[in-house]
């Protein structure tokens, strides 16, 4: 009983190991990146069946092993029913998925953070009631992760002449992670892309507002306003990124 372990853990991605197994992926409060083997999991009578499918979260127990854990059990916390039956939701949980996949780390000292904010966000996108309640959640759950992965934005002041541009028309650096002044527009040998005032106070916050709280600029948003704003991030993100974030493609191809 030893090397066997419980963790609360949401599934981000599966491969085929077998005939009937498959290797799950998963994002674990404790423990960060996970891999484990579902033995016999694609046999119609599996004892884990779907709580091994996509974007499932569940309380797990786990035996160690030399290069991966099995699966000994598994009980559902979550499905995120309402995700399942709208394409939007389906693919912009996939694009959380795939991001957190990216970043996450095992044994990752940030795991506890980034399982809530995962889970935060699969929720809010289940329960979203329209295309931009959606968005928000994404665009937060985007902010807040690249804080927690050490590449916040700097949104307050600029990258180069480090004045404070509140109230001011600013230019998005996605290179450089931040924002410059008109004046130190030349002086930065990056592309740029020009961020009205609104919508640099609306990056900000989106930055700090936590899912259940609506701010001033979200009750104002509109698609359009939320669908710049989750491109830009997502050209930031696909910038850091590790390994190339392949759900942005589908995205592109329904969302705009």
């Amino acid at each position: 009983m030893q090397n066997n372990y419980i963790t609360d853990a949401i599934n981000l991605k599966a491969y085929n190991l077998s005939e009937s197994d498959k290797i799950i992926v998963m994002y674990s409060k404790e423990k960060g990146l996970i891999k484990g083997i579902a033995k016999g999991v694609k046999k119609p009578k599996s004892k884990l069946g779907a709580r091994m499918d996509l974007l499932v979260a569940n309380t797990v127990m786990l035996r160690k092993g030399r290069n991966f854990s099995t699966i000994c059990q598994a009980e559902s916390l979550d499905t995120f029913k309402k995700t399942r039956s709208d394409l939007d939701k389906i693919f912009y949980s996939m694009y959380v998925a795939e991001v957190v996949n990216n970043f996450g780390l095992e044994e990752d000292p940030s795991s506890m953070s980034v399982y809530d904010l995962l889970y935060k966000t699969l929720n809010a996108v289940s329960n979203a009631e329209n295309k931009v309640e959606l968005l928000i959640a994404v665009i937060k759950f985007q902010l807040k992760m690249m804080t927690v992965s050490g590449f916040s934005l700097e949104l307050d002041n600029c990258l180069n002449c480090r004045h404070e541009t509140s109230g001011e028309e600013v230019y998005f650096v996605p290179d450089l992670g931040g924002i410059v002044c008109r004046d130190c527009l030349d002086r930065v040998p990056y592309s740029k892309k020009k961020m009205p005032a609104k919508l640099c106070e609306f990056f900000k916050q989106m930055s700090s507002n936590d899912f259940d709280f609506c701010g001033e600029f979200e009750k104002k948003a509109n698609e359009k306003v939320c669908e710049v704003t989750f491109d830009v991030l997502k050209n930031y993100i696909e910038k850091k990124s590790p390994k190339k974030i392949k759900s942005t493609e589908v995205l592109s191809e329904i969302s705009f």
